[in-house]
């Protein structure tokens, strides 16, 4: 299983650096930075912390990919 994001994506979009998203959302700075690089996979709140405050579907910040064996 991977979960992947567009969270660089969208804060690029909205012209926000990653302290901004941090700042706004209550987390650090290095939350936003491993999450960027999809080395951490946030909590269910904060997943849809993120799609509301990018004001997107949870769908369009993070994809699911079932990976075969």
């Amino acid at each position: 299983m991977r979960i992947h994001n567009r969270i660089i994506v969208l804060r690029a979009e909205k012209g926000l650096s990653q302290k901004e998203v941090a700042d706004q959302l209550g987390v650090s700075r290095q939350t936003i930075i491993s999450l960027e690089k999809n080395k951490y996979n946030p909590s269910l709140r904060l997943a849809f912390e993120l799609a509301l405050f990018f004001n997107v579907d949870l769908h369009e910040v993070f994809q699911y990919e079932h990976e075969e064996e």
